[in-house]
């Protein structure tokens, strides 16, 4: 399916977002979730509803990570 990840057009087998999650990290060599938030369509996902939560085509995820600085 059609997602906009991170502002660019990409195709995904993902069904949900744990999955997604999966392919992104296995793609860019990250580890863990912790960290990391998962945006939906402008609403952020709790992370224990990632593997719950559907994805449809068109959708727009935006996987944000989060540090700390001055």
């Amino acid at each position: 399916m059609k997602l906009t990840i991170n502002g660019e057009s990409r195709d995904s087998a993902a069904k949900d977002l744990a999955t997604l999650w999966q392919e992104e990290t296995a793609e860019l060599g990250l580890s863990g979730p912790q960290g990391f938030a998962i945006a939906l369509n402008g609403e952020v996902v709790r992370r224990a509803q990632w593997a719950e939560t559907p994805l449809e085509s068109g959708d727009t995820v935006e996987i944000i990570r989060a540090f700390s600085g001055g």
